[in-house]
């Protein structure tokens, strides 16, 4: 049963609630919708300790969306869903996800922790060609091909081949294909914000920053980024994994993310 919230814009945003305990907010990535969570074994094993709260971003599903896009209108999705709870919240984004929660992060002060997974933010030279990426979507998508849109876009981004296959099987599959227009924005705000550090100075809220040893260049070099801008910023590092440790590395993924709610806990 998905509800809804409505976001500062008139946006309804929908979500799934889920387990019980201290509240834990996920938050998607470029591609996916909430269930990824599910898709990754990330949501059963963590609802067995938390309340999972796993947000539909805009674009996709029972949520709704606006004519105009930006990434501030998915911080206030985020924010709309966080503050209502009634105890401080956990918040974990992944990718893209991650870039919307960073900036949430910045402007409430109702979370107790923040987990990072990846963020994508283009601070270094190894950023990649971007019109490319968006050359061959565009393509895709005017030629009436979602489906191989949001494929391309999964590999690209190194999700595993089974992985997929299993995505394709599910019902949702469809719902994620309707949505494949939404990846194309999604890559234009990841190169339009740029990321001004010295925002984040006066952020207080204890965060993990959550990366694998294999992850590309551009994860590198967003995590250097983000923890010498973030106070009170840690970091671990899944060695012989990379952007899907969720997935790769599920038991040392869902441990961490356990150990930083405990203790706030």
């Amino acid at each position: 049963m998905m509800e809804t919230v409505t976001s500062a814009d008139g946006t309804e945003i929908a979500f799934e609630r889920t387990g019980s305990g201290p509240p834990l907010v996920f938050v998607h990535g470029t591609g996916v919708d909430y269930t990824w969570w599910d898709l990754s074994g990330v949501s059963p094993a963590l609802a067995d300790h938390c309340t999972v709260y796993a947000i539909n971003r805009r674009g996709r599903g029972e949520s709704g969306d606006a004519e105009e896009y930006k990434l501030e209108r998915e911080v206030k999705d985020v924010l709309a869903v966080v503050e209502p709870i009634d105890d401080p919240v956990t918040l974990l984004g992944h990718s893209y996800g991650a870039n919307i929660s960073l900036e949430a992060a910045r402007q409430t002060n109702h979370l107790s922790d923040l987990i990072l997974n990846d963020p994508v933010i283009p601070v270094g030279d190894d950023y990649p060609d971007g019109d490319a990426l968006v050359g061959e979507l565009t393509s895709l998508l005017a030629d009436g091909q979602p489906e191989q849109a949001l494929v391309f876009i999964w590999q690209a981004a190194g999700v595993p081949q089974p992985l997929i296959d299993e995505a394709r099987s599910t019902p949702n599959w469809r719902e994620l294909v309707d949505a494949a227009d939404t990846i194309l924005r999604e890559l234009q705000a990841i190169t339009e914000n740029d990321f001004d550090a010295p925002r984040f100075a006066g952020m207080t809220t204890p965060t993990l920053l959550l990366s694998g040893s294999e992850s590309s260049e551009i994860h590198n070099d967003t995590k250097e980024a983000v923890s010498n801008a973030v106070p009170n910023c840690r970091t671990v590092t899944f060695d012989g994994h990379g952007h899907f440790a969720m997935v790769t590395t599920q038991d040392r993924f869902i441990d961490e993310v356990l150990a930083v709610v405990r203790e706030s806990n």
